[in-house]
């Protein structure tokens, strides 16, 4: 399984989430995009954001402030049942 890296270090809210969304957008399913940030507001902003993508955030840690998500991306099939109307 392949893994790409973000490096959004420095960058604040909304931006680490609209770069990773940028990035998922352009992967093959099930593809794996670890996001490496430092603004704590990620922490919420990831989960909100894949709970309404379908994108799985299947690890997160932190480590002397730098925080790490690894998000695989939905598989397409999925995509219909979380489009909006």
């Amino acid at each position: 399984m392949s893994e790409i890296l973000l490096d959004a270090r420095g960058l604040t809210c909304p931006l680490p989430v609209l770069k990773a969304n940028r990035m998922l957008r352009g992967l093959a399913p099930g593809t794996r995009l670890r996001v490496i940030a430092t603004d704590r507001a990620s922490v919420a902003d990831f989960q909100a954001f894949c709970r309404e993508t379908g994108h799985a955030l299947i690890a997160f840690g932190e480590e002397g402030g730098t925080l790490s998500f690894v998000i695989r991306r939905r598989q397409e099939t999925d995509a219909a049942s979380h489009s909006r109307p």
